[in-house]
């Protein structure tokens, strides 16, 4: 299966918006990140982690604070054209649960662990034996 079959929409977010914005979106679409693009390249991804450890605990005001200031800016991606197997393998060799899919360099979608176990009866055997 590739990853075109599975992939859906993706949220995103500038880097200019504020982690409080960031968060109403997230809580809106009830997700738990949003891909950070310029134009539509992805630059990085805001997590509801990122959002806990590094503003809330921190006591850093949620609306004084810009999302590029807490994102994660090393983000991997995958291809539509890439195969399951391939994003199952990024997952738990980068220990993460959410792909952007990037086509000719532009955010296209995002597939995320839920999508995968979701649509896919063989990934139950790749972690049970893999």
């Amino acid at each position: 299966m590739k990853i075109r079959e599975i992939m859906r929409p993706v949220r995103t977010a500038s880097k200019d918006e504020t982690v409080k914005r960031a968060a109403q979106i997230m809580a809106e679409n009830r997700i738990g990140s949003l891909i950070v693009v310029s134009g539509k390249k992805v630059i990085g991804i805001i997590t509801e982690r990122d959002i806990l450890v590094k503003v809330t605990a921190l006591g850093r005001q949620s609306d004084k604070v810009n999302v590029e200031d807490v994102m994660t800016s090393k983000v991997l991606t995958i291809g539509p054209d890439s195969y399951l197997d391939d994003a199952v393998y990024l997952m738990i060799e980068h220990k993460i649960k959410k792909l952007p899919v990037v086509d000719a360099g532009e955010l296209v979608g995002i597939v995320t662990s839920t999508d995968i176990v979701t649509n896919s009866s063989e990934v139950g055997e790749y972690f049970l034996i893999g």
